[in-house]
């Protein structure tokens, strides 16, 4: 579904990511590990045209998509939920919906859509009328997948969605990312909890200094040991 082949990226003289490949299987959950500064949000914008690659190029469904602009790549089918979740604090839970519904669409195919959001996630439907402000980071979090769903995406982009949250939120929060991509969802999860993500990937990779230095499916990278030293010691 998504395919990078021989991506760099740089702002200015520094060499963000460089020649990086890889490929996000439809109907699976796919995994990018890695450290703070490692690249993994510059791959996002990357995806997103927020940047442009100096070299290589990313493909979505089979078409060349790394000189679209970014309501152009979404309109293809591509969400984000961005670190940090960067929900709009003073928009209410159903405001916030339906920033996400920013394509075009009749207010009944917005309407299912959310239906199927509060669906997923009944606390945002207790909290419609709620700011999100005054809601918790758990709250937030079920939010910024709720809004990256309502574009009805085919791929669904999560960078660090984990940040900040409680053992026990986490736990839910990976319990939801299974469940959305059960639905039929194409998931690319980007973290750096790895226990957790390695428990509901299928495939993945590492970067490192803005380099893939491993991949594989979800059980050779736990038993890889840069992965084990790196991320799974206890």
């Amino acid at each position: 579904m998504l395919e990078l082949s021989g991506v760099s990226t740089r702002y200015g003289p520094i060499t963000m990511l460089r020649d990086v490949s890889l490929a996000v299987e439809a109907g699976r959950i796919a995994c990018l590990l890695g450290p703070n500064g490692a690249g993994k949000t510059t791959l996002i914008r990357t995806v997103l045209g927020i940047v442009r690659p100096a070299e290589g190029s990313v493909r979505f469904e089979g078409a060349r998509i790394d000189r679209l602009r970014t309501h152009q790549i979404v309109k293809l089918g591509i969400g984000v939920v961005p670190e940090g979740r960067r929900v709009f604090p003073k928009m209410t839970v159903e405001e916030n919906l339906r920033m996400g519904a920013f394509i075009a669409w009749t207010g009944a195919d917005v309407a299912k859509r959310r239906e199927y959001v509060y669906g997923l996630f009944p606390r945002l439907a207790e909290r419609r009328r709620q700011t999100a402000a005054t809601m918790s980071g758990g709250e937030q979090a079920m939010l910024a997948m709720g809004r990256a769903l309502m574009s009805r995406p085919k791929l669904l982009l999560l960078d660090e969605p984990s940040l900040g949250l409680s053992p026990l939120l986490v736990e839910q929060l990976f319990g939801m990312i299974r469940a959305i991509n059960e639905a039929g969802t194409t998931v690319f999860l980007i973290e750096q909890n790895a226990r957790k993500t390695l428990e509901v990937a299928h495939h993945g990779f590492l970067l490192q200094k803005g380099e893939i230095v491993g991949r594989g499916t979800a059980r050779e990278l736990a038993a890889s040991e840069v992965v084990r030293h790196a991320y799974l010691r206890a």
